[in-house]
C-alpha cells in the first residue's frame, strides 16, 4: 500500500486513507515484511516509510507468525513462491488487526485468497481477518470530505 502513495493509479485513495488515519479513523502499521520490501523501493518510498512508521507501528516477525504463514502454504492458499504474502497475513492475523490493507490483488486482496486464510486462521485459533484494498475503506468515509 505504501508504493501506492506515489503511484497514479493508486494515489488518490492512498493519500486518502492516509488522512483517515492522521484523523485518528485508523491506526495504520506495517509488518516487517513491507520494510524488507521496501529496501529496494525508489528513495522516495523508503524515506516516506521511514518517516511514518516506526517501530512501535511495524509488526516484527515471530515464530508463531513463521508456523501460520507456513500453514497457509501448506493448504495451498498462496503458492509457495509467495511466503512473503502469507507472512504479511500472518502478522497481521496475529496482531489481531481487523484489516489488512493492500493493492495486491492476486495474492491478498481478494476473496478466494480472503476465504482460505480465513479457513486456516480459524483452525489455528486465530481471529478472521479482512484483506481489501484502500478504496473499501476510503468509501465507507467518503461523506466527511477528509
Amino acid at each position: 500500500m505504501i508504493g501506492g502513495y506515489y503511484d497514479a493509479e493508486f494515489m488518490s485513495d492512498t493519500h486518502a486513507l492516509w488522512r483517515l488515519g492522521e484523523a485518528g479513523r485508523f491506526r495504520l502499521f506495517i509488518s516487517y515484511v513491507v520494510v524488507e520490501e521496501i529496501a529496494a523501493a525508489p528513495a522516495r518510498v523508503r524515506k516516506f516509510m521511514h518517516a511514518n512508521f516506526g517501530p512501535e507501528r511495524t509488526l516484527s516477525r515471530s515464530d508463531k507468525g513463521e508456523e501460520l504463514a507456513r500453514a497457509y502454504l501448506a493448504q495451498n492458499v498462496v503458492p509457495s513462491a509467495f511466503i512473503d504474502d502469507a507472512r504479511h497475513v500472518a502478522e497481521c492475523s496475529i496482531a489481531r488487526l481487523d484489516y489488512l490493507v493492500s493493492w495486491n490483488f492476486k495474492h491478498l486482496a481478494n476473496v478466494r485468497r480472503e476465504s482460505g486464510f480465513n479457513a486456516v486462521n480459524i483452525l489455528q485459533g486465530y481471529p478472521p481477518v479482512r484483506i481489501v484494498p484502500p478504496t473499501f475503506l476510503v468509501d465507507a468515509y467518503k461523506e466527511e470530505n477528509l
